[in-house]
């Protein structure tokens, strides 16, 4: 098993040290599920709800999100992030959100891409809640990473 890097030889919760690290451009994709029924979702990708175009507010959320990861994650790094970019789109049984971050720097951008799809769907929920109150928020994950030491991952 290897040593979690948060965790100093002490014990003690650290914030990792990337400063001799290289600075490569580094990508990360993720991916969550809003589950709901269709009334719901047609109501959604209809944009006629009382709040709203819903999906526009929940990408803007997410990008939003994205750039203030380090504020809301006590480990992470606060990174300049050259992209974050997140799409909602309906799918069976509900709507896919995908976020895909971007920087050059020392260190990775998974959780920034998993910050806006986790913040997305919880705005979708939160804008949609009036219509259904047990809408599921499912399999938010990282799908893909490049860049760093640790190299490509995809998920098979």
């Amino acid at each position: 098993m290897s040593k979690l890097s948060h965790i100093g030889a002490d014990g003690r919760a650290r914030m990792v040290d990337v400063s001799d690290k290289a600075s490569t451009a580094r990508e990360a994709v993720a991916q969550g599920f809003l589950r709901m029924s269709p009334a719901t979702l047609a109501l959604a990708v209809s944009g006629e709800g009382a709040k709203g175009d819903v999906r526009a507010v929940a990408e803007i959320a997410g990008v939003m999100a994205a750039k203030q990861t380090s504020s809301l994650i006590p480990m992470c790094h606060p990174l300049a992030l050259s992209k974050v970019e997140v799409r909602v789109e309906p799918a069976d049984g509900g709507l896919a959100v995908t976020a895909r971050a971007k920087t050059t720097g020392p260190t990775g951008v998974e959780m920034e891409a998993l910050t806006a799809v986790a913040v997305a769907c919880l705005t979708l929920y939160d804008m949609l809640k009036a219509a259904q109150k047990d809408m599921v928020i499912e399999a938010v994950r990282l799908v893909s990473k490049t860049g760093g030491k640790s190299g490509d991952w995809t998920i098979p």
